[in-house]
């Protein structure tokens, strides 16, 4: 039995219809029969086994996968990887082959914080793509990694200046204004007033940012006075 065999044994064994409709539910553009219906906690169980496999790059270059959970278990094993110019080259091959926001958004490889500097060449081109969830993933990444000490205005306008009528692209972009409202509220605030992103993106943010318990309740009713209201 090969690799992919192995593992496609393993994730079927693991198999939860109730699971699956939970799923489908959450990722409404995925197709069904792409999903098997596997717990995440089961996935990284795996993953953890497979990471110092000497065959699992067979794995990670037979792309595209068939399935969801495959996606996963290939995000989770890249997680898992403590060299950063593999991982970068293994990311990259991968990006262009996620199709769905959890996938992109559970994709987040330990080794990245440790070499920030090398990462923003990567992210720059990120933002840059076609692919919507290449550039969602370059968005979270700047979130994830450059709100704090790493905090940098510049970054600010490279997501507020993206234009896209992707959904997933300017739901990730509503999500870094609200993380980073929580984490850099003054900095963040007059591109909110100036009214820099496109109305859906704008209040979308603000929504987000008033759902966070990061926030005061006076910063929550100074944001609510800059909704704006669409006009019917």
């Amino acid at each position: 039995m090969n690799i992919h065999e192995e593992i496609r044994k393993r994730v079927l064994e693991k198999k939860d219809e109730e699971y699956k409709a939970f799923q489908i539910k959450l990722i409404p553009n995925m197709n069904p029969k792409g999903m098997i219906g596997v717990r995440t906690n089961e996935l990284k169980k795996l993953a953890k086994e497979m990471k110092d496999r000497e065959n699992n790059s067979s794995f990670l270059i037979a792309l595209p996968h068939q399935y969801f959970e495959e996606n996963q278990l290939h995000a989770f094993i890249l997680m898992e990887e403590k060299n950063y110019e593999k991982c970068i080259e293994s990311v990259n091959a991968f990006l262009p082959y996620i199709d769905n926001w959890a996938t992109c958004d559970q994709l987040s490889p330990k080794v990245f914080g440790k070499e920030k500097k090398k990462l923003l060449k990567e992210i720059n081109r990120w933002l840059k793509s076609k692919h919507t969830y290449t550039k969602r993933f370059g968005i979270k990444m700047l979130m994830q990694y450059y709100l704090d000490e790493d905090f940098d205005i510049a970054y600010v306008k490279k997501v507020v200046s993206i234009k896209s009528e992707e959904y997933y692209v300017k739901m990730m972009v509503a999500w870094y204004l609200a993380t980073a409202l929580a984490k850099q509220y003054e900095t963040i605030l007059p591109f909110l007033k100036e009214r820099k992103l496109d109305t859906w993106t704008h209040n979308k943010a603000i929504q987000k940012a008033i759902e966070s318990r990061r926030l005061s309740s006076t910063q929550k009713e100074e944001l609510r006075k800059l909704k704006i209201r669409e006009k019917i």
